[in-house]
């Protein structure tokens, strides 16, 4: 079996708990941890540089509007050396409406990134050396912008079917060399109910079905119909809707669930496409993170 990474997240009253679960990881053979942005994930890899030993861990994704670009290379220049270059950092624009939250102002996601990474590369100069740079990615400019400036590359719900596609964007020595390909994928694994687990997937991304440019991928995708019909559900308000809209081809395209097996036989099916990192972030459907990272970690024992 080829062990993927495990998307982590230090929730406020259970931080203590996320370290220790990450040195569970490590023991478990696990690929890596990559942390959100929500609960300080650039704090919870400093605390996995100390914590751990072996596994590589960063972050999927820092968001670049959130820290001035020489800050943040200081903690992670910091970090890079204290875990003597197991260290990713995973930075992206994020999303409107969680820009929108904080009263932050987004711009040009191409050139802004550009810029961020220029003046991190301009930082390291009196930080000391730089992590890897990965860049989030989704469509096509994203994507060959970090084969031109960054170490790698990482998306979030993917669509299996179509990675092929997106990595053809990226040159043949990135592919088949160091450079570091990741996706995000919703995992739930229920071996007495596989509909259950369907049910949570859905809930996972209808947050993302909100998102304008995640709809246009999944249309670059081939789900032309299933986000027009989305898109017309959101015209009329009716968010109820959204999870009947949500089809089983789009659904197991994007996410991992059902049984241990099913689960287990699509992340090789990841594996395949060329993505050598899959990042799988484990839901349960009877109980929040705790009870998902117990039933993640028995199903892959």
């Amino acid at each position: 079996m080829q062990m993927p990474a495990v998307a982590l997240a230090a929730a406020a009253g259970r931080r203590k708990w996320t370290v220790e679960l990450a040195q569970k990881l490590e023991s478990a053979g696990f690929q890596g941890i990559y942390c959100a942005s929500f609960g300080d994930g650039m704090g919870l890899c400093l605390s996995m540089a100390h914590a751990t030993k072996t596994i590589k861990f960063g972050t999927s994704i820092m968001p670049i509007y959130y820290r001035l670009a020489f800050d943040l290379a200081q903690s992670a220049a910091y970090i890079h050396e204290i875990s003597d270059g197991r260290f990713y950092l995973g930075i992206g624009v994020s999303h409107a409406p969680a820009l929108k939250r904080l009263g932050v102002e987004g711009g040009k996601p191409l050139s802004d990134t550009r810029k961020y990474v220029e003046q991190m590369r301009a930082a390291g100069q009196q930080t000391g050396p730089l992590p890897p740079i990965v860049l989030a990615s989704l469509r096509t400019k994203m994507i060959e912008l970090a084969a031109e400036i960054a170490e790698g590359s990482v998306w979030a719900n993917a669509s299996r079917s179509h990675m092929a596609r997106s990595l053809s964007h990226l040159p043949a020595e990135k592919r088949e060399g160091d450079f570091f390909i990741g996706d995000m994928i919703p995992t739930c694994i229920d071996d007495n109910d596989p509909a259950a687990a369907m049910n949570v997937s859905k809930r996972t991304l209808t947050s993302y079905l909100m998102l304008p440019n995640y709809r246009n991928y999944w249309k670059e995708a081939g789900y032309v119909e299933e986000m027009e019909a989305v898109e017309a559900a959101l015209a009329r308000g009716d968010r109820d809707a959204l999870p009947g809209l949500m089809t089983e081809r789009w659904l197991s395209d994007c996410t991992l669930y059902g049984t241990r097996k099913q689960v287990l036989e699509g992340l090789e099916a990841w594996f395949a496409t060329g993505v050598k990192t899959p990042i799988l972030v484990p839901s349960s459907t009877s109980g929040g993170q705790v009870k998902a990272m117990e039933e993640f970690m028995a199903a892959f024992a």
